[in-house]
């Protein structure tokens, strides 16, 4: 097949040896199947920011922090330098992901580095070397949809105690080997702390993979794990050790709200109270 020209320059520097073939092509990049030495792996070549098809990309990006104030600057001022500088971050944010995610023990591919907007990472395969499918190209039995919701619910609980969201989880994004899920396409990962969506975010990320799995196990759409994550997390008590139950108590308690009027008033009087007092004791002197 005819080279593509972003890969040119990987092939020049020794770092991919043979591009075998284009493997797929979504809204934000390329994939092509590449052979390293003796190894095959993937190159993910991201497309330019006027090609991307990824809407609203401004909302995944809030929160991300840029240590350099000039680069900092420029990217708010939408420069040629800071649109320069806000593709490599937006680029770099999926290497990153993969890294921190990998740390925390969700499955991921792993990566091998980002070279001028080429993402070079394993390619998952079952165990006899084929590509591994799309979660949305599996069937399966009302008992492993549990099985796999579930460990698609700890990774998603992992990812928010490395203080990300995946931002736009759904079953194309979810690879299924011999071993069960593998989560894929990070870029657009979100701040979890920083970025005022991320709740909403999650809601929607558990809220896709829960409907699909539901279509062999129905039960599923009962529980709320988006709810109970987004809980914890907010309080402090979020944690790799955490146990999820799919379950939040809600509360039944509702408020007073002439209790809490009345309690504000007598506040208020008692305020104008000691002011006369004190007014008095001014006059008095």
């Amino acid at each position: 097949m005819k080279t593509p020209k972003r890969l040119i320059p990987l092939l020049e520097d020794g770092l991919i040896d043979e591009v075998l073939r284009p493997l797929m092509s979504g809204k934000e990049a390329s994939v092509y199947v590449v052979r390293c030495g003796d190894e095959v792996r993937c190159a993910k070549v991201y497309k330019d920011a006027e090609k991307r098809s990824f809407k609203k990309a401004a909302l995944y990006q809030e929160g991300r922090k840029v240590r350099n104030s000039r680069r900092a600057r420029a990217m708010e001022k939408g420069s040629r330098f800071g649109r320069k500088e806000t593709e490599e971050t937006w680029q770099n944010a999926e290497v990153d992901a993969l890294y921190r995610l990998a740390a925390t023990g969700v499955r991921v591919p792993e990566p091998y580095g980002c070279f001028d907007g080429v993402l070079l990472m394993e390619l998952v395969t079952d165990d006899e070397g084929r590509v591994a499918p799309r979660l949305n190209d599996v069937g399966m039995s009302a008992e492993q949809a549990r099985e796999d919701h579930l460990m698609v619910m700890e990774y998603v609980k992992r990812m928010l105690c490395a203080g990300l969201v995946h931002g736009d989880l759904s079953e194309f994004n979810v690879l299924v080997d011999d071993y069960g899920p593998v989560i894929i396409d990070l870029p657009q990962a979100v701040d979890a702390a920083a970025n005022n969506n991320a709740r909403s975010m999650l809601a929607r990320d558990v809220d896709n993979m829960t409907r699909y799995y539901a279509q062999y196990a129905p039960e599923l759409m009962e529980t709320r794990y988006a709810a109970e994550m987004w809980h914890l997390f907010e309080a402090g008590d979020l944690t790799l050790e955490t146990e999820l139950t799919g379950l939040v108590e809600e509360d039944t308690h509702s408020a007073d709200v002439d209790s809490v009027m009345a309690e504000i008033q007598q506040i208020l009087r008692d305020e104008e109270k000691r002011r006369e007092r004190l007014k008095a004791g001014m006059e008095d002197e």
